[in-house]
């Protein structure tokens, strides 16, 4: 015998192990006649049973398999050739048979565990005789350990999904839980996994076969599908696609109509985020934001985009204010991008265009990162040219100072960003209405929430449904402040008749923000108040015209 067939045949014994005795039974198997007598006579095959269907037949044998602790499977039949009636079928055990030999073997590491064990057990029925099925032969025994019955139902045979387990599934799905908190949860509902009929690992077996269906549709066809639903559902929905010369979709945007009832001409956050993949490549995902009476973030529209470039954010930004009625923004928040900014000034030539402060900080700490760990009062020397100052000379002279103190005078990226300091700086905005959107907060945390939502493992069609459950959940909070607004009374720090009406007319969150700023100008009146009751002078705050206006309305109120 040769090395070739002494390594074949040593990796063959380890390959395979069998269980059996003499006689071809497993001398350690238990008894089956004592499994028998502990459970019910009419569970039992016997030969001359009968049942109106092949299905039933198999339930009948499956559930006395459960019981025993062994899996089952359907083997040979035969068919009646006029009508296609299943005429015989044999049941046997998962353990029927031997596992074929394979050429690779020699090659094989690591070989998978062997699973059949030549067990002769099964239930044969045959309906030759009448429209019944019979059974016509049954043979209990088994050349292997059966499972106790504590795991029998981790058997192939024992598992299998409801319709409604199913929908379940699905529907934990579409709303972002994970299977194992979904099948969890399942589970106790009835009483644990044993009572449930699938495994964990069944759930994630359908949720993958549903994304094979999905990609075989491809992402073409997965985002016309979504598209055409959302237009069943909402009549105003719209969405715009620009294809490239191969026809091939590279940008999609869409909005429904609650986005375009919601939409307003004042100002919108334009957020840019990596976050899909396609064909390993990463797609920007792209939406327009605004903010609600309730100081909430909303969402005015979204896209997804094939790259970052000035023709493609000049189709959006053209896209978008069509599908608005031509209404264009006062003032929009991106961002410090090129590209960006030369398609805003091409198509939206008449609004305010302001970098977010949270990209400014995001940028100083890449280009400044040696600065800020060398100096501690720098944060705070730079955070006050951003926000302090309401003076544009008080403001060049700090800037300036700021670069002589940390010898900055010739860093470029310093150089560039007081080249934009219209865009950025506030106090070239005290003019400009901001919705109190100039701050980090509103793109940060819009960044993280989204992210909780979708990702970039996500193919385009799961993408679509997780992103509008994002629009949904931002909705429902909408309306539970709605209702928290119209079921509370706000408390007054003044007992002054003009709080008490803003109290009524505006929002809680808004009217805390007119009242601090009211009760700062009233402390201000106070204390300039001269003996014959006029005010002589007072400090302009941050907020400017809006503070003056306070000033001499409450001037008018205690003279």
């Amino acid at each position: 015998m040769d090395n070739t067939n002494l390594v074949e045949n040593d990796l063959q014994s380890r390959r395979k192990i069998y269980f059996e005795s003499e006689d071809g039974i497993l001398s350690s198997n238990v008894d089956i006649k004592s499994l028998h007598s502990k459970i019910d006579e009419e569970a039992i095959p016997k030969v001359g049973m009968e049942f109106n269907t092949e299905e039933e037949a198999y339930n009948f044998y499956n559930a006395y398999a459960y019981k025993i602790g062994f899996s089952i499977r359907r083997s040979k039949m035969h068919k009646d050739l006029l009508d296609g009636r299943i005429i015989d079928r044999i049941f046997c055990c998962s353990c029927e048979g031997h596992r074929e030999k394979d050429k690779r073997d020699v090659i094989v590491k690591s070989h998978r565990a062997e699973t059949r064990f030549g067990c002769l057990a099964r239930m044969k029925i045959n309906s030759r005789q009448n429209s019944k099925y019979r059974v016509v032969d049954f043979v209990m025994e088994h050349t292997h350990v059966t499972s106790s019955p504590s795991k029998s139902h981790l058997h192939r045979s024992q598992r299998r999904l409801t319709v409604a387990q199913a929908a379940e599934i699905d529907l934990a799905n579409i709303s972002g839980i994970t299977p194992k908190a979904s099948y969890d949860l399942m589970a106790r509902r009835v009483g644990w996994c044993e009572n449930l009929g699938y495994t964990i690992v069944d759930c994630r077996n359908y949720l993958q076969s549903k994304r094979t269906i999905q990609m075989r549709v491809g992402d073409t066809g997965g985002i016309l599908e979504y598209l055409q639903s959302m237009q069943l559902e909402d009549p105003a929905f719209v969405s715009a696609m620009q294809a490239d010369e191969d026809d091939m979709i590279t940008n999609i945007f869409w909005v429904d109509g609650r986005m375009m009832t919601d939409y307003f001409i004042s100002v919108m956050l334009f957020p840019l985020t990596q976050l899909t993949k396609k064909n390993k490549e990463c797609r920007p995902f792209a939406m327009f934001l605004g903010v609600n009476h309730h100081k909430q973030t909303i969402i005015f529209g979204a896209a997804l985009l094939y790259d970052e470039t000035a023709e493609t954010f000049a189709w959006l930004f053209d896209t978008f204010a069509k599908t608005m009625s031509g209404k264009k923004p006062k003032t929009i928040l991106t961002d410090q991008d090129a590209a960006m900014e030369k398609a805003l000034e091409s198509q939206w030539p008449k609004t305010t265009h302001r970098l977010c402060i949270w990209h400014i900080y995001q940028n100083a700490a890449k280009n400044l990162s040696r600065v800020f760990q060398n100096f501690r009062e720098f944060t705070k020397d730079f955070s006050s040219c951003i926000y302090d100052y309401d003076e544009n000379d008080v403001f060049i002279e700090a800037w300036n100072s700021m670069l002589e103190k940390y010898d900055l005078r010739d860093n470029k990226w310093l150089k560039k960003m007081f080249n934009l300091k219209e865009k950025w700086a506030l106090v070239y905005e005290r003019e400009t209405f901001c919705a109190d959107m100039t701050t980090t907060q509103r793109s940060e945390s819009m960044n993280n929430v989204i992210k909780n939502y979708v990702s970039y493992k996500h193919e385009i069609p799961r993408f679509f449904q997780h992103f509008q459950r994002l629009v949904e959940d931002r909705r429902y909070d909408e309306l539970k402040a709605d209702f928290k607004a119209t079921q509370t009374s706000l408390s007054l720090s003044l007992p002054i008749e003009i709080l008490k009406q803003t109290s009524i007319v505006y929002t809680p969150v808004v009217f805390r923000m007119f009242e601090k700023e009211f009760c700062k100008a009233y402390e201000c009146a106070m204390n300039n108040k001269s003996e014959n009751g006029t005010v002589s002078e007072y400090t302009v705050t941050p907020h400017g015209k809006f503070m003056s206006i306070l000033l001499h309305m409450i001037l008018l109120m205690i003279q």
